[in-house]
C-alpha cells in the first residue's frame, strides 16, 4: 500500500507524536508498503526508506523564541496570516492550518496514495480528504479535553483561566472532525473509552491498537545508581503530575539520600522551578533534554526507581520503554497507565494521581526492598516482550488501511 502519514508537529526525543510517526512508519516500510511523512515543524526523525514532505508553518512556537513575532516576508498566503493572528488571540491555530496546507498538497497527488492516516491532526482539512477519493484512517491518542481539565482546574488567575480557554479553543473542531472520522486507532480502552464519552465518537468506529516499545530500550548492563529516582514528561504542564512528584520528594530527601533526574525541559522561570525553589531542592533535581536514544535508555536503566506520577494519558510510551528498561516502576492510577502495567501488580506500585504523601511512602517502601525492585523489573520486561511491540502495531495498521479501503471503494461503486 502506498500510504501517506499526517503529523501536525513530530518533535523527534520528547511526544508521542513523533515517537509514534517514526516507529509506526519505520515498521511499515519493513512490512514492504510506501510510506510519505506529511509534518509541520518541528520535522520528526525517521527512517531510511520513508519520505518526509515538509508542510512549513510559521513555526511560531519554536525554542528558543515561542510565540514569535515573524518578519512581514514570512508570510506566504492567507494562511499563515490565519495562523499568526489566532497566535495573537491567545489561540492554538496549528492542527487547523496544518490541515489545510496538508489537504493542499495531497489535492495535487490524489493518484500517489491509496490511504492517508491522520496522527491526531483532526483539522477541517481532513474533512476534504475524502472527498479527492482518499480514504482516511485517524488516530487520536486521547482527547485532549483532559489536558483543559486540569489546566483550568489548576490555573492561577482568571486571566490565566481566559487565556487558557482561548488556547483550547481547536478542540471544538477536533471534536466535530472526530465525529466524522471513518476509523479511528486509539492506544488503549481507556482512551477509547474517553474520545467516545468526550468527543461524541461512536465506539463501534474505534479500534484499541497499543503502542510499540523500539528494541533499542534494554535492560541495563551496569549498575543503577543508589538512590537514584527519576521520571520523563514530554511537557511542563500539570497534566503530567510533575509537581506531586516534587513535594513527595522533597519530604522523602528530607529522610535520606535522593536526587531527581527529570527528562523534560522545564519553563525558564515557570511553575515547575518556582516549586524547586520554594521546596529547596534545586541541588537535588537535575533536568535533561534533547538527549539521544542511546542516552535515554542508559538513563532509564541507571535509576532505582521511575515514577509515572501524571494526572491523565492515554497510553504513557514511557512506562513501556521503562519497562523495558527492567526500571522498577511506581505509577499513577489514572488514564491508561494500568493497562499499561497490567492488572496482577506485578510489574508497579500504583498510587492515587495527585496525592503527595502516597507517592512519598510508596517510592520510601520501594527504595528500601531490593527485591522487589528487582522483582518489578523482570515483569516489567516480560510483559513488554509480549505485548508491547512496533511491528506487531503496524501489523495491525495495516490491516486497519486494507480494510478502510476496501470500505470505502464498496461505498463508491
Amino acid at each position: 500500500m502506498r500510504i501517506a502519514l499526517l503529523s501536525y508537529r513530530s518533535k523527534p526525543h520528547c511526544g508521542g507524536q513523533g515517537v509514534y510517526v517514526r516507529h509506526l512508519s519505520r515498521e511499515l516500510v519493513a512490512l514492504g508498503h510506501s510510506v510519505e511523512v506529511f509534518s509541520g515543524q518541528p520535522y520528526p526523525e525517521l527512517d531510511e526508506g520513508v519520505r518526509l514532505t515538509e508542510v512549513p508553518s510559521l513555526d511560531l512556537y519554536r525554542e528558543p523564541d515561542p510565540f514569535r513575532v515573524p518578519k512581514l516576508r514570512e508570510f506566504r498566503d492567507r494562511v499563515d496570516v490565519e495562523e499568526f493572528l489566532t497566535m495573537c488571540a491567545a489561540g492554538f491555530p496549528e492542527p487547523k492550518t496544518f490541515s489545510t496546507r496538508a489537504a493542499r498538497l495531497l489535492a495535487e497527488r490524489t493518484g500517489d496514495f491509496d490511504v492517508v492516516h491522520d496522527n491526531q491532526v483532526l483539522g477541517y482539512g481532513m474533512l476534504k480528504i475524502e472527498q479527492m477519493g482518499l480514504p482516511l484512517v485517524t488516530t487520536i491518542h486521547h482527547p485532549i479535553t483532559f489536558d483543559r481539565r486540569i489546566d483550568l482546574a489548576q490555573a492561577p488567575s482568571l486571566w490565566r483561566r481566559f487565556t487558557l480557554s482561548r488556547w483550547y479553543g481547536f478542540l471544538r473542531m477536533q471534536a466535530k472532525v472526530a465525529r466524522r472520522a471513518r476509523r479511528v486507532i486509539t492506544p488503549s480502552e481507556s482512551s477509547r473509552r474517553d474520545i467516545a464519552t468526550d468527543f461524541g465518537v461512536d465506539p463501534a468506529r474505534m479500534l484499541s491498537i497499543p503502542l510499540g516499545v523500539d528494541d533499542c530500550f534494554v535492560p541495563p548492563t551496569a549498575p543503577r545508581v543508589p538512590g537514584r529516582i527519576m521520571a520523563m514528561a514530554s511537557a511542563d504542564a500539570p497534566m503530567k503530575g510533575i509537581a506531586t512528584l516534587l513535594e513527595a520528594f522533597a519530604k522523602l530527601r528530607t529522610e535520606r539520600d535522593v536526587e531527581l533526574v527529570l527528562v523534560t525541559q522545564p519553563k525558564p522561570g515557570g511553575r515547575t522551578e518556582q516549586l524547586i525553589d520554594k521546596l529547596s531542592i534545586g541541588d537535588a533535581v537535575r533536568f535533561v533534554h534533547g538527549i539521544s536514544d542511546a542516552e535515554l535508555v542508559a538513563l532509564m536503566g541507571s535509576a532505582e526507581v521511575a515514577c509515572v506520577p501524571s494526572l491523565y494519558e492515554g497510553f504513557s510510551l514511557p512506562t513501556a520503554e521503562l519497562m523495558a528498561c527492567s526500571t522498577p516502576l511506581i505509577v499513577s492510577d489514572a488514564g491508561a497507565i494500568p493497562e499499561v502495567v497490567g492488572p496482577d501488580g506485578l510489574c508497579a506500585d500504583l498510587v492515587t494521581p495527585g496525592d503527595v504523601g502516597e507517592l512519598e511512602a510508596a517510592l520510601a517502601a520501594l527504595l528500601d526492598d531490593p527485591e522487589r525492585r528487582a522483582a518489578y523489573g523482570a515483569a516489567g520486561r516480560r510483559r513488554v516482550d509480549e505485548l508491547f511491540s512496533w511491528r506487531a502495531v503496524a501489523q495491525q495498521v495495516a490491516q486497519v488501511y486494507a480494510e478502510t479501503i476496501d470500505e470505502y471503494h464498496q461505498e463508491k461503486r
